[in-house]
């Protein structure tokens, strides 16, 4: 691994998911957001459904792949955009926040879960470590 000697201090937020000290803001993509309508009907169709059934059984994992789905892109995003901090810049600051208290306001609670800083703060550690020991 090639040194760049450069450095770069993160601001983490709702409306903008990164805004980098040296660089433009990457906005906030929202997945779960994008996705909560589609989400209301299939969790509303299975409700409808007798439980233990075959079609309730089916309407669950209509919901829980797109909970997958939901996931899958914020974990994507979140891979690509640590992976390239990690190549671009030797000294990564990233703003320390109390995100369990965050998501105790229940104004916040789903945009900050959404959001998800302590699963992209533990990536770009975990790129971290593995870059070092290269």
């Amino acid at each position: 691994m090639t040194k760049t000697g450069l450095s770069i201090g993160i601001d983490l937020g709702i409306k903008d998911f990164v805004t980098p000290s040296k660089e433009q803001t990457l906005p906030n993509q929202k997945f779960l957001a994008k996705s909560l309508e589609k989400l209301a009907l299939f969790q509303r169709l299975l409700s409808r459904k007798t439980k233990g059934s075959h079609n309730w059984n089916k309407a669950r994992i209509k919901v829980a792949r797109l909970h997958e789905q939901v996931a899958n892109q914020r974990s994507d995003m979140q891979h690509k955009l640590s992976t390239q901090l990690i190549r671009d810049y030797d000294l990564i600051a990233i703003e320390d926040l109390t995100i369990k208290s965050m998501v105790k306001n229940r104004r916040l609670a789903r945009s900050v879960s959404d959001v998800s800083w302590g699963e992209f703060v533990r990536q770009l550690e975990g790129c971290m470590v593995w870059q070092a020991g290269c």
